[in-house]
């Protein structure tokens, strides 16, 4: 079976990739280095010829909201035309937990935006949404710093996830039937927001001081407690936080 994984050469991408390969799947890893741009068409028909499956996990080079809607109004509606032109049979998008909760934020909103182009689109398709990754901890207080103190929603619960284990899902699903709907994952632990922060940042030795602050914005927006909690039926990664930790080096958490 053919796969194309847009935004192939990213971190998820490229473990995505890597994965099918060893179960054996023909996969094309896809990014605008490799010659396919999803913003402007170019590469597309060729890099979906002949595929069964299309994992879109890629991400927009900007955050800023007009930027980010652009980029997944214009990507998205390009991708899928490709893909009804080309016969795809599943599309597997990589979403977040918790998107249409939170209007606030302009990535959500355009990332809900995105989920629902996919599914007006009539091809059939799996979501997932993801909680948050280990390894972007890091991102997360850079964008809420203000050089030596990271201000943080003092409310909210988070439950992170490996990267690694958000892969193996996608994978799962990619190799499985369309669920024409949404699937959520998470990781085994739920922290407070800044309890979180704090611990990934010990992970690159980051000596910044975390802050809970009871108007901390989160990609622009303020948080309710269970605003980034996966429901009940979301699929579990098996990763824990400190073995993860561990494993990169930083100091233990009692």
């Amino acid at each position: 079976m053919k796969i194309v994984v847009i935004g192939g050469t990213g971190l998820i991408g490229s473990k995505l990739v890597a994965l099918l390969r060893q179960r054996g799947q023909d996969v094309l890893a896809a990014s605008p280095d490799k010659g396919v741009n999803t913003l402007t068409g170019e590469g597309l028909s060729a890099a979906l010829a002949g595929a069964q499956v299309v994992v879109d996990v890629s991400n927009a080079p900007s955050f800023e909201d007009d930027a980010v809607m652009k980029f997944f109004q214009t990507a998205g509606k390009n991708l899928l035309a490709a893909e009804a032109t080309a016969g795809v049979r599943h599309h597997v998008a990589l979403s977040v937990v918790g998107a249409d909760r939170l209007p606030g934020s302009g990535y959500l909103r355009a990332k809900v935006m995105q989920e629902q182009l996919i599914k007006g689109s009539g091809i059939p398709y799996t979501i997932l949404r993801s909680t948050q990754f280990f390894e972007f901890g890091g991102r997360i207080a850079d964008a809420v710093s203000d050089g030596s103190r990271v201000r943080v929603p003092a409310v909210a619960f988070i439950q992170p996830i490996l990267s690694d284990d958000v892969v193996s899902v996608l994978a799962d699903l990619a190799l499985g039937p369309p669920v024409n709907g949404l699937v959520e994952v998470g990781g085994p632990e739920r922290f407070r927001f800044d309890e979180f922060i704090a611990r990934a940042l010990r992970v690159s030795h980051d000596k910044r001081q975390v802050v809970a602050d009871p108007h901390g914005r989160y990609f622009g927006t303020e948080l309710a407690e269970g605003s980034l909690i996966p429901g009940d039926e979301a699929r579990i990664g098996q990763t824990r936080f400190d073995a993860w930790a561990s494993h990169s080096g930083a100091p233990h958490q009692a």
